[in-house]
């Protein structure tokens, strides 16, 4: 599995994943695969094309704005957007969340196809598909 963890998000959750899946996964910061001012349209367009890439994002910009919006759905990217509440949480808080959910988030994206986007939830584990 490859995560890609946006840069909105703590690279250091990203490398504490990386840490803790070992060779199985391979998990980044943005910042750490990309330059820091690429465009959404371009990372999308560069994950694509690699494939097998999951989003992890704690902003919800690119599944608001039309013309991003529309290349990810055409991607072979699956999005996983924090809830706001999860987002405004401090690192750890998210930490914690998303080692509770990596499981669903494992098998949720092996069950879709690229393009669909997910919310991560701040208390259950049922990830709502967002539109």
């Amino acid at each position: 599995m490859k995560v890609l963890f946006d840069h909105n998000l703590s690279p250091r959750i990203a490398r504490a994943f990386q840490a803790l899946m070992g060779t199985d996964h391979e998990i980044v910061a943005l910042r750490d695969k990309f330059v820091a001012n690429i465009k959404d349209v371009d990372l999308i367009s560069e994950l694509s094309s690699e494939g097998g890439w999951i989003f992890i994002s704690g902003g919800r910009r690119i599944t608001r704005n039309r013309a991003e919006k529309a290349a990810f759905q055409s991607s072979k990217i699956i999005g996983m957007f924090l809830s706001s509440g999860l987002y405004k949480s401090p690192m750890m808080k998210q930490a914690e969340r998303l080692i509770v959910l990596w499981p669903t988030i494992e098998t949720v994206s092996k069950n879709v196809s690229g393009g669909s986007m997910f919310e991560l939830p701040m208390k259950s584990t049922k990830l709502s598909p967002l539109r």
